[in-house]
């Protein structure tokens, strides 16, 4: 049987996958990036130098036992699919994935990090007949919170910012309430948890326009909160349901401007609360939690359906 073999080096995560062409199922290897504590991230050259010592090993993983047809290699080159986007962190996945593809002499494929979610969301929502259709899509990563309008093209999905943040993201303003009550980078995971804890659904109004909205005054004022006593959990229920509330509003007007389905994608929509609250606003689908964070899976779909071999 043919496969795609894929890899994405992100700033939060090393990942590779085989995809098999025939059947869609796939093979994951992925490992989250060291942070140190009490900190927001990497510097770039640290990121990468986690991903050369890394990458190997998942690779190596990854091939254990496998006994197919390497078909093509597929590769996240950059963040999004525009001029000038990039990140040094890319350059670890596009240097291995050019030396596998000239190794096995197979074609190479590139495409940004966020068609990647894209085509992984779609996949886990039985949705890859989007994949040559408009439709609309949230990306809603550590450093991404865009709604994006989505339609094919020559070099793939082309994607147009229809709404989102006008300065951090959703995912942003998670981690950094979530450090500051002393939780470990990513804090997605831990905030979730802690909210549970709470009994409060409180949420805060914040302003939008036209789709747009900003997130840093929120982040001040949740620390304020938290600086007058406010119980963690209460904080954490806080930024979760402010998160999630924004989200539904702009995505209600998207729909029905646009009457089109809706994929979401991104660490920030494993978040059950996030998750819930979209699904039920119709023709939506969420990528699973396993395919909403940073994986390769997407990126080895986009590599298969590059070469026309990817089964429907």
């Amino acid at each position: 049987m043919n496969y795609t073999l894929a890899i994405d080096t992100s700033n939060y995560k090393t990942s590779c996958a085989l995809l098999c062409t025939h059947d869609r199922t796939y093979r994951a290897e992925g490992k989250l990036l060291s942070v140190p504590d009490g900190t927001l991230g990497l510097r770039q050259s640290d990121a990468l130098f986690q991903h050369v010592k890394e990458l190997p090993v998942l690779l190596e993983n990854l091939m254990q036992g496998f006994d197919g047809t390497l078909a093509a290699v597929g590769v996240s080159d950059r963040p999004r699919a525009l001029a000038g986007s990039y990140m040094p962190c890319f350059l670890e996945g596009l240097s291995s994935a050019r030396a596998i593809a000239a190794a096995c002499r197979v074609p190479l494929h590139l495409f940004s990090h966020q068609q990647g979610h894209l085509a992984a969301a779609l996949l886990s929502a039985e949705r890859l007949d989007l994949l040559k259709k408009p439709f609309l899509a949230w990306h809603l990563s550590g450093g991404t919170t865009e709604l994006l309008l989505v339609s094919p093209g020559e070099q793939g999905m082309r994607a147009e910012i229809i709404g989102g943040t006008e300065d951090i993201s959703a995912g942003q303003l998670i981690d950094r309430i979530g450090v500051a009550l002393g939780m470990p980078f990513p804090a997605g995971p831990h905030v979730e948890r802690l909210a549970l804890l709470s009994t409060a659904c409180e949420k805060a109004g914040v302003r939008m326009q036209n789709g747009y909205f900003s997130l840093s005054g929120m982040e001040n004022k949740i620390k304020a909160h938290l600086a007058d006593g406010m119980p963690a959990c209460d904080a954490a229920s806080y930024t979760i349901h402010t998160v999630t509330h924004l989200l539904v509003r702009v995505s209600q007007q998207a729909i029905a401007k646009y009457r089109l389905p809706m994929i979401v994608s991104g660490g920030v929509s494993a978040c059950a609360t996030v998750r819930d609250a979209l699904r039920a606003l119709g023709d939506v689908s969420v990528a699973s939690p396993a395919l909403a964070g940073d994986n390769a899976v997407g990126t080895a779909v986009l590599a298969a359906e590059r070469e026309g071999i990817l089964c429907q």
